[in-house]
């Protein structure tokens, strides 16, 4: 029997959208919309992949000092102005917040209009004459599906993860396409609401909600991301006496990488079809 093909990884970049909250940090997360190609359905920041269009669109100087805060020296710079330009642009078609120079509601109304007319999201912003504010974004981490993909459909990506607040003045909203609904959240109210089976989440998402719930505000947040480079994870998934299927994170001693690289449980239980659950509990997610 031939052994499969190894499925293309794709770049993608997403966006953590942040604001305080009166129980601390809150992330801006959207519903995909259940047709959708890629977790349908499912909770997620704004996200998606690279397009051919993203690339240096002007910020030349901001998107060399992310290529550094990247951490990654292999990254060609203009892969890494595609992946930051990716995140600028996920970001304003899925919730409709501009990170842009000077940018306001107005200024982000006038890009939808243009955007709607089909004029690509570099291209709307030249128009405007409005730079793209790269230096908004703080690369948080990178998450790469492993080749035993158990929630991405047959799909693997190579992401990148970025912090980034919500701009004064705008207002984020779902675009009422890809996305059918939104919500503010803080890390517990969205785990608590997996937990009870009213939102869908993949393993990034879980894991990222679990780091993000140990700080205590937006300023700790970045200063937390700008004082270590992002970290890579790479899900090992594996099985247990019995069949039952887990995914060891980094630290885990069934993970390869015996550093931690983040807080939260170190292996998660695929409990289900898209249910993932520390073995134990939900407190394991504060741990």
């Amino acid at each position: 029997m031939e052994t499969p093909a190894a499925l293309p990884i794709e770049p993608a970049a997403s966006v953590l959208l942040v604001r305080d909250g009166a129980e601390g940090p809150e992330v801006f997360m959207v519903q995909r919309h259940s047709r959708s190609s890629v977790l349908g359905g499912a909770w997620v920041f704004p996200g998606g992949k690279v397009d051919a269009g993203d690339g240096p669109a002007g910020a030349a100087a901001q998107a060399d000092a992310l290529h550094r805060q990247l951490g990654e020296p292999d990254l060609a710079p203009d892969a890494a102005h595609a992946l930051c330009m990716a995140a600028l642009r996920e970001a304003f078609e899925e919730c409709g917040v501009l990170f842009a120079e000077g940018a306001d509601a107005a200024a982000a109304a006038q890009a939808a209009r243009l955007c709607g007319e089909g004029l690509p999201f570099g291209e709307a912003l030249a128009r405007l004459g409005l730079a793209p504010h790269l230096g908004a974004l703080q690369p948080w981490s990178r998450w790469i599906t492993p080749e035993r993909s158990v929630s991405f459909q047959g799909r693997r990506f190579d992401t990148r993860f970025f912090l980034a607040a919500l701009p004064a003045g705008q207002t984020a909203v779902h675009d009422d396409h890809e996305a059918v609904a939104s919500a503010w959240l803080t890390p517990r109210q969205a785990l608590r609401r997996y937990w009870d089976g009213e939102m869908a989440l993949a393993p990034p998402q879980i894991m990222s909600l679990a780091h993000i719930g140990h700080l205590r505000d937006v300023t700790a947040l970045m200063a937390g991301a700008r004082a270590r480079p992002p970290y890579c994870v790479r899900p090992h998934v594996f099985e247990l006496d019995g069949g039952m299927r887990a995914m060891a994170y980094p630290g885990d001693p069934a993970h390869p990488e015996r550093e931690r690289a983040m807080p939260g449980p170190l292996r998660l239980k695929v409990a289900g079809p898209g249910r993932f659950e520390p073995f134990e509990g939900f407190e394991a997610f504060w741990t």
